[in-house]
């Protein structure tokens, strides 16, 4: 059941999206069993996929086989970028997501997926989420579009991959990269061309020279989709998103058909693969950034004080891009948390 706290925070939602067809396909029950299906981000046998699979596997513990989610991989069912109608309009009931994607329809998603020279420590954005009410103001940037956020995966730093070499912040300028979401803006304020490709194209754009460098994915993943190959340099810190938030978002008709526990078991397994994929990324970093540097990889580190300056210059592009209420106060909520823990 809806609070009132979180009624008066639906109305805060992306105003101008209509609500979604009725859903007809998916969610059915056969012999006390709720089948869904979910269509992740990521492709076939990738780490980030085996942890998606055991989400599923944990809801079904969790339910006695009652809530039975059958995974895909990212574009299996339908391309990535059409996941947020096709869950809206029933064709399947979950999807992983992140919330960069639609953040130039939302701008709230800016905020709920990552932000560049934000928190840089995971626990810290995930704190937000769970301790601050970033999670309900997740849930009512979703509600207006029929659909139900519900919960994040949040890691560590995605680092900069680059065929050109950066040494300091101010060398981004007048290059060419791949960004998305509220990193777009951010980067673009920085000087750098923006191209805003998907996650599939990057090792292609990379390859042909169409970009100089490029964010994707964590350390480990793209290792395994082998950036190495064709970027000579990786950069850390990730200033452009040095925490990430994917997100489980659930068709809200379908969402509501489940029972107490089922919901509750969504909720459960999504924060235990949060902590998990967290911590399968923390002990693998070591491993693959010596698998980089065996391929002939240079790790270059950011100067610590270079970010914290450009941390402060990245709040007047927060401001910019916080265009609505609810944004605008998930941008406060973060600022406020930042301040205490002495970032800004």
């Amino acid at each position: 059941m809806i609070n009132t706290t979180r009624r008066k925070m639906l109305a805060l939602g992306a105003g101008g999206l209509a609500a979604p067809a009725l859903v007809t396909a998916g969610a059915a029950r056969a012999q006390g069993v709720t089948k869904w299906r979910m269509q992740a981000l990521w492709g076939g046998g990738t780490t980030p996929m085996l942890y998606e699979e055991k989400f599923c596997a944990r809801v079904a513990e969790l339910t006695g086989g009652s809530l039975e989610i059958t995974p895909f991989s990212g574009g299996q069912i339908v391309p990535s970028a059409q996941s947020f109608d096709a869950v809206r309009g029933g064709a399947f009931e979950l999807m992983k997501t992140f919330d960069g994607y639609t953040a130039g329809k939302i701008p709230a998603h800016g905020f709920s997926s990552t932000v560049p020279f934000g928190f840089p420590e995971p626990d810290q954005f995930e704190a937000w989420f769970y301790e601050r009410g970033g999670l309900e103001l997740a849930r009512a940037s979703y509600a207006p579009a029929g659909l139900t956020y519900v919960a994040p995966t949040v890691y560590g730093q995605e680092p900069i991959h680059s065929k050109v070499e950066i040494r300091k912040i101010a060398d981004m300028n007048g290059l060419k990269g791949r960004f998305v979401g509220l990193a777009s803006a951010v980067m673009a304020d920085f000087g750098v061309s923006v191209s805003p490709l998907p996650t599939s194209e990057v090792y292609s754009a990379l390859d042909k020279g169409l970009i100089d460098f490029a964010d994707r994915g964590d350390i480990k993943a793209n290792y395994e989709e082998g950036l190495y190959e064709v970027a000579k340099y990786l950069i850390m810190p990730g200033v452009h998103q040095p925490t990430t938030a994917t997100s489980y978002v659930a068709n809200t008709r379908a969402f509501e058909a489940l029972d107490e526990q089922q919901k509750a078991a969504l909720a459960v397994a999504a924060r235990e693969i949060s902590g998990t994929l967290r911590q399968n990324i923390l002990v693998s970093n070591g491993e693959y950034l010596k698998k980089f540097q065996d391929a002939g990889v240079e790790i270059i580190d950011f100067d610590p004080a270079d970010v914290a300056q450009a941390r402060a210059k990245a709040v007047e592009v927060w401001q910019k891009a916080a265009k609505d209420e609810l944004s605008t106060r998930m941008m406060e909520m973060q600022i406020s948390l930042m301040q205490e823990l002495r970032l800004l």
